[in-house]
């Protein structure tokens, strides 16, 4: 069992300086007001990209796999599928092999507002790209998945 200790100011710069958590979310927060700020002239935000890019497939998604691909709950997934509903972006029906699924996709509407995006997302991708020092995108992407 692990013992608490005494609990001092000098705890507070090391976990400040050394704590992973924070240093990738704040990284994350950052990254995300950037991709949000380029992706604002295509009216939607960094999420609602990620979530449209993941259901631009050739048929309907199943809400399971598309929860599981951005690693959000399906509460969450569901809760920002309402807003690019109500817009038209993506249709939710049911899962005629099982009535209690979903089936997520993209409209026409939906591809018309990616389509829009990605310039814009290509843009913020490259600057962030180029952000990165001391280690390659690729090999960045690799640490970062192997922390998910």
């Amino acid at each position: 069992m692990l013992v608490p200790e005494a609990l001092s100011y000098a705890t507070t710069p090391e976990v400040r300086d050394a704590c992973m958590c924070l240093h990738v979310q704040r990284a994350a927060r950052a990254v995300a007001r950037r991709f949000d700020e380029a992706l604002r002239p295509a009216s939607v935000t960094n999420q609602q990209f990620s979530l449209l890019m993941a259901l631009n497939r050739p048929g309907p998604a199943a809400m399971r796999g598309v929860a599981t691909l951005l690693a959000m709950d399906r509460t969450t997934l569901t809760a920002n599928l309402k807003p690019l509903e109500r817009r038209g972006l993506v249709k939710v029906a049911v899962d005629p092999q099982d009535r209690r699924g979903r089936r997520l996709t993209l409209t026409a509407a939906g591809r018309a507002a990616l389509a829009k995006a990605l310039p814009h997302w290509r843009q913020a991708q490259a600057a962030t790209e180029r952000m990165i020092t001391g280690i390659s995108p690729v090999q960045m992407r690799i640490e970062l998945r192997a922390l998910s």
